[in-house]
């Protein structure tokens, strides 16, 4: 049953959460498939925090779980990049040390073959711009949860102008707080309210680089 993963990580059931993973990867169930089950859980647990259910240790624990079962999943990724290679900087802007959303996003990326370099939490502006000219990334991935920290995304486009990288790199922004006044703010080109849908644009536009060359 599919939902049995999706039930423990919401239930917080650590235990029976790392067994099912394991017998999953043994019934042949890809990395992705088990990914994209616990960021379902983990959608529930937020969601009833929301709702008064759970409390702020309840989450804490949930990101705990997942990193738990992250360490079991991940040597299961692709070993190769596939067609989905494209290199994508990942990090939390600075001032903000949220990673549970960024996380996710991460690791669905890579279980489909994605190449992600994650920079971590609070990351300066200038330290996006040293990684993409280090790598040759087309792709930026910032995540946010506060608000006050959205002057310093705005920062990192400024910057990405100055250098001449700007036409070079798209620009997603992940987190609670985004929307469009923010993306046109900031100068982004992308946003996304959550890892699914975050998912879909890193796809998308890599498939729009592919015919592009």
């Amino acid at each position: 049953m599919k939902d049995d993963l999706i039930i423990a990580m919401a239930d917080l059931d650590e235990e029976r959460a790392l067994a099912l993973v394991k017998e999953k990867l043994k019934a042949g169930e890809t990395a992705f498939e088990i990914v994209e089950q616990c960021r379902k859980g983990v959608e529930i647990v937020g969601q009833r925090y929301s709702e008064g259910i759970y409390y702020l240790s309840d989450l804490i624990m949930s990101e705990e779980i997942f990193r738990g079962v992250m360490e079991i999943v991940e040597p299961h990724f692709p070993q190769e990049i596939t067609e989905h290679g494209t290199k994508i900087i990942m990090g939390t802007i600075e001032g903000d040390i949220h990673d549970l959303g960024k996380n996710i996003v991460t690791y669905l990326l890579r279980s489909v073959g994605f190449n992600v370099i994650d920079l971590g939490v609070d990351v300066p502006p200038e330290r996006f711009i040293k990684a993409i000219k280090e790598t040759g990334a087309s792709i930026l991935g910032i995540c946010v949860l506060l608000t006050f920290c959205i002057g310093s995304i705005k920062k990192v486009v400024d910057l990405l102008k100055e250098t001449g990288l700007r036409d070079d790199v798209v620009v997603v922004l992940g987190g609670y707080p985004v929307n469009q006044l923010i993306k046109e703010y900031t100068g982004a080109d992308y946003y996304a309210n959550d890892a699914a849908r975050g998912l879909e644009i890193f796809k998308q536009i890599s498939l729009e680089k592919d015919k592009r060359r």
